[in-house]
């Protein structure tokens, strides 16, 4: 199957690679504000008066400010009406104002000051020091526990109906960054697959796969795993080397603009056996149950179900058990690679147009290998559509 010569190795695939980047466009301003906007209503629809966000992927996502995490307090403040306020250590200031772009309200702190003291003052301000206050998910503890004890009159609740609101329906712009990382994914593994060669370490195909990514103008990996190795779904940290008739199982993906891909896949290094090859069979068949089953409207466990029934009725599992599926059968996708909402039994949510998912059930085999074949679909009115094309064959892994 995938089987790659010497000659063809010093005939580097890597070099002859171009950058993809051109075309791309960012996330404009005004595409912000709206999100902004839709944050305070949905505030409004949950009664929350303000909700409290940290350095990350949600503060990309309304401002486009990106901020590397610290023991120093970096955060916004997003009223369900008014203006952001910003809160910052004060010698930070000017290289917070590079970056910021709404609200011309920002909060310093000295180094020998409190920051959470700003926040109380802010809700008092606004009115809202006995309100609610909704937290965005990836506030660290310490930040929350802060604000809580210098504001004892508001109460603390989760802002998912608002971020996860927001942040769980893409946009056109969103899906068109998130399909040029796919493209540029895609690439990058044609390019690694090309460099296998017997004995390389799951180190070298790493480094492989960076310097692909690299050329294509972007940064992004594909880790590997060989052999008994893939039957572990996220891999194992034991040395191996690439062996003639070692199933491979790859993972990964880059970012465009912020924006994530996420693709699997499983070939043979040589030629598979006639169980593999029927295995490889049986796993396509689920992840196109999945596909088919996401349409809006139908529960997030219904689309996990259909795939997980494939598996089942081909005599593995039930349920999480191995041989078989032992994982969810996909995951939002978007700003982080794992993201809300999932794919998973107990989620009786509906599929919505505009949501993004990974489709990835695996089936396992403990101690010998796992296959897993994953792209990245979207759902539009009529149903999901692929932003990479699954696999036509084990030994054709992109069409």
């Amino acid at each position: 199957m995938t089987h790659m010569s010497m000659d063809c190795h010093q005939d580097n695939p890597i070099a002859r690679l171009k950058p993809m980047t051109d075309g791309i466009v960012p996330i404009s301003d005004a595409e912000r504000l709206a999100r902004m906007e839709k944050a305070r209503r949905l505030m409004v629809q949950n009664g929350l008066d303000a909700v409290v966000i940290e350095a990350g992927s949600s503060m990309f996502y309304y401002t486009g400010v990106t901020w590397g995490l610290s023991e120093r307090t970096f955060a916004m403040v997003l009223p369900a009406r008014g203006e952001i306020v910003w809160v910052c250590a004060k010698f930070e200031e000017d290289r917070a104002l590079e970056l910021i772009r709404f609200g011309k309200d920002v909060r310093t702190w000295e180094e020998d000051e409190s920051p959470y003291q700003l926040f109380a003052d802010v809700f008092r301000e606004k009115g809202i020091s006995a309100g609610r206050i909704g937290f965005d998910e990836r506030v660290r503890f310490f930040i929350w526990d802060g604000i809580r004890k210098v504001t004892p009159g508001a109460e603390y609740v989760s802002a998912d109906p608002v971020t996860i609101g927001c942040r769980s329906i893409k946009s056109p712009a969103e899906i068109a960054l998130m399909q040029r990382a796919n493209d540029i994914t895609v690439e990058a593994y044609k390019a690694a697959i090309a460099m296998l060669r017997e004995g390389m370490t799951k180190a070298d195909f790493a480094s492989d796969a960076d310097a692909a990514f690299r050329a294509l103008g972007v940064v992004g990996g594909i880790g590997a795993n060989f052999g008994e190795h893939s039957a572990l779904p996220h891999g194992s940290s034991k040395p191996r080397t690439l062996r003639e008739g070692d199933i491979i199982l790859m993972d990964g993906g880059c970012s465009v603009e912020g924006y994530r891909s996420d693709i699997s896949r499983t070939i043979v290094f040589g030629k598979p056996t006639q169980e593999q090859l029927d295995i490889w069979h049986l796993e396509v068949q689920a992840q196109m149950a999945a596909f088919k089953a996401a349409k809006p409207g139908v529960p997030h466990e219904d689309i996990d179900a259909a795939a997980r029934k494939v598996i089942t009725d081909a005599g593995y599992g039930p349920g999480y058990k191995v041989p078989g599926l032992p994982h969810r059968t996909g995951h939002g996708i978007g700003l982080d690679g794992h993201e809300w909402t999932y794919l998973v039994k107990g989620n009786k949510e509906p599929v919505q147009p505009g949501m993004c998912f990974t489709d990835e059930p695996m089936i396992v085999i403990p101690g010998e290998y796992g296959i897993r074949q994953e792209d990245d679909m979207y759902i539009t009115g009529d149903g999901a559509r692929w932003f990479s094309q699954p696999s036509l064959a084990m030994d054709r892994p992109f069409a």
